[in-house]
């Protein structure tokens, strides 16, 4: 993990679950952060807590990544000591809804391709050219099972999470005669706040969705981001596909009763 060390890291959508394990795990490795989120005043307490734990500098930014104008002029304004990344990591993302595609709520489909495709593409293109200038840097996407093969109810999710995966193959193509590195991860079942927002605050629905199963802890996909950032520069973890274990697909899963 020594390969981490001093990076500067560039975490969307860092105030909860995958986004904060990732903001901990590489601050507990040297990483310098910038924190990313909507909310203000938390981000700022976990960027206070982070420098206090780990002994790292970290810089909270507030930032709605649906807002190409806001995603420029805040990027433009980082301090100068803050505009060479190194990594970034494209976490911010949602569902919301469970609604046949037929029935869908508009403003919800809007929100989720504005979040998830829309957000990723406005950082991207603003980041990576820095990142070739200055010889070097990563890009680790955090698709879903999702963007494999659609499940009944979550077909506008779905294609939003697909578009990650053809994205990042499309940048690592694009990117192919340059030392940079693209990875996309797709987790299968998380349990983090992700139900609650797709159903609205509905606490019991979404609880329901992790009733019967081990699912997955945001700390072990911020793992396999730590290790995708640490294999030697020659080398590029292109996609990785993990899953609890009674979950084969992003449809197929046991359940105890």
């Amino acid at each position: 993990m020594e390969r981490i060390t001093g990076k500067t890291v560039f975490i969307s959508g860092a105030s909860s679950g995958i986004g904060r394990a990732c903001a901990e795990g590489f601050a507990a490795h040297g990483a310098r952060l910038i924190i990313c989120s909507r909310s203000m005043s938390p981000l700022r307490a976990f960027a206070g807590d982070l420098q206090e734990k780990y002994q790292t500098e970290v810089h909270a930014l507030e930032l709605d990544v649906t807002s190409r104008d806001s995603v420029q002029a805040k990027l433009e304004s980082l301090p100068s000591e803050w505009k060479s990344i190194d990594i970034l990591i494209n976490n911010a993302g949602l569902a919301l809804g469970m609604d046949k595609l037929q029935e869908g709520d508009i403003s919800d489909w809007e929100a989720m391709i504005d979040t998830n495709v829309k957000g990723l593409l406005y950082l991207t293109r603003l980041i990576v050219p820095g990142m070739i200038e200055r010889g070097g840097g990563q890009v680790i996407n955090i698709g879903s099972t999702a963007g494999i093969a659609a499940y009944p109810r979550g077909a506008v999710y779905c294609a939003t999470k697909a578009a990650v995966k053809i994205l990042s193959d499309g940048l690592r193509m694009d990117t192919v005669d340059q030392p940079i590195r693209v990875s996309n991860i797709q987790p299968g079942m998380v349990e983090t706040n992700f139900s609650t927002i797709r159903f609205k605050g509905d606490e019991q629905r979404a609880a329901s969705v992790y009733k019967g199963i081990e699912a997955l802890r945001p700390e072990d996909i911020a793992d396999i981001a730590l290790y995708a950032a640490s294999v030697p520069e020659h080398v590029q973890i292109c996609e990785v596909t993990v899953t609890p274990t009674n979950q084969a697909t992003g449809g197929v899963i046991h359940k105890t009763s």
